[in-house]
């Protein structure tokens, strides 16, 4: 019974120090983050509106994006140069870093488009077998880390971008889950929910 509470122990604080280790270490993501500020912004913050922000996003979900960008399964000329040099622990170094960078506080351009936006967000449409984007995205925006990014504050030119590569298939890197919501919203739908995001907070 000893032996056993003891091996229990063991393995516990084995994969205790194994998740700290894959949180990442801050320190040395600033130290690495200077290759990413010329296009993210010095705080995290992009001022290009086709670039996301990535201050207080999910540092489990940088990560991923960053190793499929690497891995070719998320396709973007720039980012997969950028990541091709990064090793796993750098990865998730610049995740840690960027997460505890106070996040963007960004405003829909459109009042209008951000009100249906809104419907959609919290409501989705039943008709067409779109859940509510709150159910994986939180009533805030905030995500579900490190799965479901934070979209609150994000740049509505960006988030439209995605949507629509999500749509068209062009992006793949979620299971698919995405992909199957994107195509049955339409290109209208999917610019006012991503006005809504931009001023989600």
């Amino acid at each position: 019974m000893k032996k056993a509470v003891i091996s229990i122990f063991v393995l516990f604080f084995a994969l205790l120090m194994g998740s700290a280790q894959a949180a990442g270490n801050a320190a040395k993501g600033k130290e690495k983050a200077g290759m990413c500020m010329g296009c993210h912004g010095a705080q995290g913050v992009s001022s290009n509106p086709l670039w996301p922000h990535l201050a207080g996003q999910s540092a489990g979900y940088i990560a991923k994006q960053l190793a499929d960008f690497k891995s070719g399964i998320r396709k973007d000329p720039t980012m997969s140069a950028m990541a091709a040099g990064l090793s796993q622990a750098d990865m998730e170094n610049l995740g840690a870093y960027y997460s505890e960078l106070k996040p963007a506080q960004g405003a829909a351009s459109s009042e209008k488009l951000a009100q249906q936006g809104e419907r959609m967000y919290r409501g989705g449409k039943a008709e067409m077998g779109i859940s509510a984007c709150m159910s994986c995205h939180g009533p805030s925006g905030k995500g579900i880390p490190p799965r479901f990014p934070s979209v609150s504050g994000q740049q509505a030119a960006y988030a439209e971008k995605q949507l629509l590569a999500f749509k068209t298939g062009s992006r793949s890197n979620d299971d698919e889950i995405m992909t199957r919501i994107a195509f049955r919203m339409s290109e209208a739908e999917i610019k006012a929910i991503a006005e809504y995001m931009a001023g989600l907070h």
